[in-house]
Protein backbone atom coordinates (compact mmCIF):
# COMPACT_ATOMS: atom_id res chain seq x y z
CA UNK A 1 0.00 0.00 0.00
CA UNK A 2 1.55 3.35 -1.04
CA UNK A 3 2.59 5.84 1.62
CA UNK A 4 2.45 9.63 1.42
CA UNK A 5 5.65 11.32 2.59
CA UNK A 6 5.60 14.84 3.98
CA UNK A 7 8.75 16.77 4.79
CA UNK A 8 8.94 19.03 7.81
CA UNK A 9 9.30 22.71 6.95
CA UNK A 10 10.01 25.50 9.39
CA UNK A 11 7.46 28.30 9.85
CA UNK A 12 9.61 30.40 7.50
CA UNK A 13 9.39 27.70 4.81
CA UNK A 14 12.87 26.17 5.10
CA UNK A 15 13.25 22.42 4.69
CA UNK A 16 16.01 21.22 7.07
CA UNK A 17 15.97 17.71 5.59
CA UNK A 18 16.83 19.12 2.14
CA UNK A 19 19.81 20.90 3.70
CA UNK A 20 20.90 17.61 5.29
CA UNK A 21 20.62 15.82 1.92
CA UNK A 22 22.60 18.56 0.20
CA UNK A 23 25.43 18.08 2.72
CA UNK A 24 25.85 14.41 1.74
CA UNK A 25 27.74 12.78 -1.10
CA UNK A 26 25.79 11.80 -4.23
CA UNK A 27 26.02 8.13 -3.25
CA UNK A 28 24.65 8.80 0.25
CA UNK A 29 21.84 10.90 -1.24
CA UNK A 30 20.92 8.07 -3.61
CA UNK A 31 20.71 5.56 -0.74
CA UNK A 32 18.31 7.74 1.25
CA UNK A 33 16.22 8.73 -1.77
CA UNK A 34 15.96 5.09 -2.87
CA UNK A 35 14.55 4.01 0.50
CA UNK A 36 12.13 6.97 0.66
CA UNK A 37 10.97 6.33 -2.92
CA UNK A 38 10.35 2.66 -2.11
CA UNK A 39 8.36 3.65 0.99
CA UNK A 40 6.30 6.10 -1.07
CA UNK A 41 5.64 3.53 -3.79
CA UNK A 42 5.21 0.30 -1.82
CA UNK A 43 4.57 1.38 1.77
CA UNK A 44 6.49 1.05 5.02
CA UNK A 45 6.61 -2.75 4.99
CA UNK A 46 9.12 -2.69 2.14
CA UNK A 47 11.55 -0.80 4.39
CA UNK A 48 11.34 -3.16 7.37
CA UNK A 49 15.03 -4.07 7.30
CA UNK A 50 15.87 -0.35 7.38
CA UNK A 51 13.40 0.97 9.97
CA UNK A 52 13.37 0.82 13.73
CA UNK A 53 11.16 2.34 16.44
CA UNK A 54 12.87 4.68 18.89
CA UNK A 55 11.87 3.34 22.29
CA UNK A 56 9.88 5.73 24.45
CA UNK A 57 9.15 8.20 21.64
CA UNK A 58 6.69 8.51 18.75
CA UNK A 59 9.71 8.53 16.42
CA UNK A 60 10.94 5.92 13.98
CA UNK A 61 14.30 5.89 12.27
CA UNK A 62 15.38 4.84 8.82
CA UNK A 63 18.81 3.30 9.18
CA UNK A 64 21.34 3.43 6.37
CA UNK A 65 24.04 1.11 7.63
CA UNK A 66 27.58 0.40 6.55
CA UNK A 67 30.26 3.04 6.19
CA UNK A 68 27.67 5.81 6.03
CA UNK A 69 25.71 5.15 9.24
CA UNK A 70 23.04 7.71 8.33
CA UNK A 71 19.76 8.12 10.19
CA UNK A 72 16.48 9.74 9.19
CA UNK A 73 13.84 10.33 11.87
CA UNK A 74 10.18 10.26 10.92
CA UNK A 75 6.79 9.87 12.55
CA UNK A 76 3.51 8.49 11.32
CA UNK A 77 0.95 11.27 11.33
CA UNK A 78 -2.09 9.61 9.82
CA UNK A 79 -2.68 6.22 8.25
CA UNK A 80 -0.44 5.57 5.26
CA UNK A 81 1.58 8.76 5.64
CA UNK A 82 4.76 9.85 7.41
CA UNK A 83 6.49 13.13 8.08
CA UNK A 84 10.29 13.18 7.67
CA UNK A 85 11.65 15.31 10.51
CA UNK A 86 15.43 15.10 10.79
CA UNK A 87 18.48 13.47 9.26
CA UNK A 88 21.98 13.09 10.66
CA UNK A 89 25.15 11.03 10.51
CA UNK A 90 25.40 8.73 13.50
CA UNK A 91 28.92 8.73 14.92
CA UNK A 92 28.48 6.69 18.10
CA UNK A 93 26.64 3.60 19.28
CA UNK A 94 24.03 5.60 21.18
CA UNK A 95 21.66 7.93 19.33
CA UNK A 96 22.47 11.49 20.51
CA UNK A 97 19.72 13.02 22.65
CA UNK A 98 20.25 16.31 20.80
CA UNK A 99 19.09 14.72 17.53
CA UNK A 100 16.10 13.06 19.20
CA UNK A 101 15.13 16.44 20.72
CA UNK A 102 15.38 18.18 17.32
CA UNK A 103 13.05 15.60 15.77
CA UNK A 104 10.58 15.76 18.68
CA UNK A 105 10.50 19.59 18.56
CA UNK A 106 9.84 19.48 14.82
CA UNK A 107 7.10 16.89 15.29
CA UNK A 108 5.42 19.06 17.94
CA UNK A 109 5.69 22.08 15.64
CA UNK A 110 4.17 20.07 12.76
CA UNK A 111 1.26 18.93 14.93
CA UNK A 112 0.64 22.43 16.32
CA UNK A 113 0.38 23.98 12.85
Amino acid sequence: MPCTIYYYTTPSGDNPFDKFLDSLSKQQQRKIIRILTNIETYGLTVAIPHIKKLTGTPLWEIRILGQDNLRVFYATVVKDSIVVLHGFTKKSQKTPQKDIDIALNRLNDWIDR
